[in-house]
């Protein structure tokens, strides 16, 4: 499997190749350890950083988001929902996976390695609320949309941040209710937490830096993965299969130019697109080296964690190391 095109190679394209064994051998042969700092716990800091990247004691580079101090990894909750985006075979896989007992280890496992924060959905509240009381020591950023009552309930559970949902920003910015996202940034920031809005289409935080909006943090899928038959029709000259989830080459570079437009922090996700790269180590070393060679120093990515066959939680932490520092 080729790479993935970095931003400066000429532009074909063409859907990524399907996953093959689903990061089994995500970077077994990665030769480096990881340093011993990095394997001690992180905790939450709550001290104010300068926007560029830090470095916390646990070695893992860390970034400003309001007046936290955030690792530039942080996990993600696709896996431990069962959202592979690869296919329903693989979503079983990882619901038989990821119990909360699971989910859990994890998540601890992610703290040794320096990583301190876990972005996911209301939905997971009360599993980090028992994290925490157990002894975890994370961050906890989730995706909203415009219900008070959900937004004081994340607020409620120790819960930093609340992100639009990316599917629903961009579906109403299709709809022409872009607008309408205002009142739900005000509506976090009125419950004392950061806001921001999450989105798998540059154009999206174009419009979105052109509001005047008062707002923290944008979360930025790297992959337009959602586009209509006929915007494929259009792009390609023709439909590939499935509609649904094509992941071009050629999106990176255009979210990464968005992303570096911006004085906002941004948290890339979907830089592997969604497991498509992981058939072999190259292609996950390259999407996290492309990662971070495309985003600010102020920037993090969000990665998804299945650390079934594999210990992905330190494979990442020291890609980010090696790339992100």
């Amino acid at each position: 499997m080729s790479t993935p095109t970095c931003a400066n190679q000429s532009m074909s394209y063409k859907p990524l190749s399907p996953p093959g064994n689903c990061r089994r051998q995500f970077l077994k042969t990665l030769g480096a350890a990881l340093p011993a700092a990095a394997l001690a716990c992180q905790g939450p800091q709550v001290a104010a950083a300068p926007a560029a990247t830090q470095t916390s004691a646990q070695g893992l580079p860390q970034i400003k988001l309001g007046r936290y101090s955030i690792s530039r990894l942080i996990c993600g909750a696709n896996p431990f929902n069962a959202g592979s985006h690869l296919s329903v075979f693989v979503n079983y896989q990882m619901r038989e996976y990821y119990t909360p007992e699971q989910i859990l280890k994890t998540l601890r496992r992610c703290q040794q390695v320096g990583i301190n924060c876990w972005q996911s959905s209301g939905g997971n509240i009360e599993l980090y609320k028992r994290f925490v009381d157990e002894g975890g020591q994370m961050h906890y950023i989730s995706l909203g949309t415009d219900n008070p009552q959900e937004i004081e309930r994340l607020a409620r559970g120790g819960c930093i941040a609340v992100a639009h949902h990316g599917e629903v920003t961009d579906s109403m910015f299709k709809a022409g209710k872009f607008d309408q996202i205002g009142d739900f940034l005000k509506r976090v920031h009125d419950a004392g937490l950061l806001a921001g809005i999450s989105t798998h289409m540059p154009a999206v935080v174009e419009a979105a830096e052109s509001k005047g909006w008062e707002f923290d943090f944008y979360m930025t899928c790297v992959y337009e993965r959602h586009r209509s038959a006929d915007e494929l029709k259009k792009l390609l000259g023709y439909v590939p299969i499935p509609v649904g989830e094509v992941y071009l080459r050629e999106d990176p570079p255009r979210m990464y130019k968005a992303v570096q437009q911006t004085k906002r922090p941004c948290l890339a996700f979907k830089i592997l697109a969604a497991g498509r790269l992981s058939e072999r180590k190259q292609g996950v070393e390259e999407a996290f080296r492309e990662a971070f060679a495309g985003i600010k120093r102020s920037d993090g990515v969000i990665v998804g964690i299945y650390d079934r066959y594999s210990d992905q939680a330190a494979e990442c932490a020291q890609l980010t190391l090696r790339y992100g520092s």
